[in-house]
């Protein structure tokens, strides 16, 4: 099997979520990255992931103890956002979501969005079978008239190209996956220092992914530079799980792991619950009802 050949399903998450074990997750608590997966895909994706239903997120965030959930339209899908807007419309008050949208998405198709609780689209710089960077300045005069944000997969090389435009954006913007630093590369390395200076000037950045960029068990490669970005923008993160783990080949990570070591990214319980709750809620709309009808 090679990694990113689209023929083979690559595998599904750990079946048995737990809590954290190093912390009480705080009520409110919001898993800022997830997605969910239907059964057809783009031609153009880089791989295919496995089925993962909004029941099957609801019960994962269930098991770890998190009130609300943010999911993220799968690159797989392209812009049909079908799927993720059916979950998101049966529950309305727990979940939010972040699209694929085309430059030239029609007006109803907007409205349906938003009615669903959709607050951002998403662009790609790294993978195929998502939208890219080309027409920003388009998504940038929707989001500002929708009231949503921007949220980008990039790394340090692509965000150099962007640096200044970025700063000039009328609306927020977020970089998942701690903006893929290498885990070699220390705060004053390059690229770090190129994220650091992003989220200082105004960047959100999601504290997920870890998995995806450590090589040591327990993930602990990936402090020192998570512990640069709380620090430069402490009350501009949030924390994700990145559930289902789509596009991963490696050994599945469980949540609970996943959330433990955010006690080693941010040791400060008030900043950890800051990042869980008052942030997220700030970025994606939440109050604390969870208003779940199931899915």
């Amino acid at each position: 099997m090679a990694v990113g050949d689209v023929t083979t399903v690559c595998p599904g998450p750990d079946p048995c979520p737990r809590a954290a074990s190093r912390f009480l997750t705080p009520a409110g608590a919001v898993d800022t990255h997830a997605h969910v997966v239907g059964t057809t895909f783009v031609s153009e994706r880089t791989y295919t992931p496995p089925p993962a239903s909004g029941a099957d997120y609801l019960a994962m965030l269930d098991a770890v103890g998190m009130t609300h959930g943010v999911l993220i339209q799968v690159s797989g899908h392209g812009t049909d956002n079908s799927v993720l807007l059916d979950v998101l419309e049966r529950n309305p008050g727990r979940l939010r979501g972040i699209a694929l949208l085309e430059p030239d998405v029609p007006d109803r198709e907007l409205e349906r969005c938003r009615a669903a609780g959709v607050v951002g689209i998403r662009l790609n710089s790294l993978g195929n079978g998502g939208i890219g960077l080309a027409h920003l300045d388009t998504y940038e005069r929707i989001c500002a008239d929708m009231g949503w944000h921007i949220e980008l997969i990039a790394n340090p090389g692509s965000l150099a190209d962007i640096a200044a435009r970025l700063g000039r954006l009328s609306v927020p913007y977020v970089l998942d996956h701690l903006a893929h630093v290498p885990v070699d590369e220390t705060p004053t390395d390059p690229g770090a220092r190129l994220v650091l200076a992003l989220a200082a000037d105004g960047a959100w950045i999601k504290m997920s992914g870890a998995y995806r960029l450590s090589t040591v068990p327990g993930y602990g490669d990936t402090v020192p530079f998570a512990r640069g970005v709380v620090e430069a923008a402490p009350d501009r993160v949030v924390w994700g799980s990145d559930w289902p783990h789509v596009g991963f080949w490696g050994r599945m990570p469980n949540v609970g792991g996943l959330l433990d070591v955010l006690a080693d990214w941010a040791p400060d319980p008030e900043t950890r619950e800051s990042i869980l709750v008052a942030n997220a809620h700030r970025l994606y709309g939440f109050s604390d009802a969870s208003g779940s009808e199931g899915s």
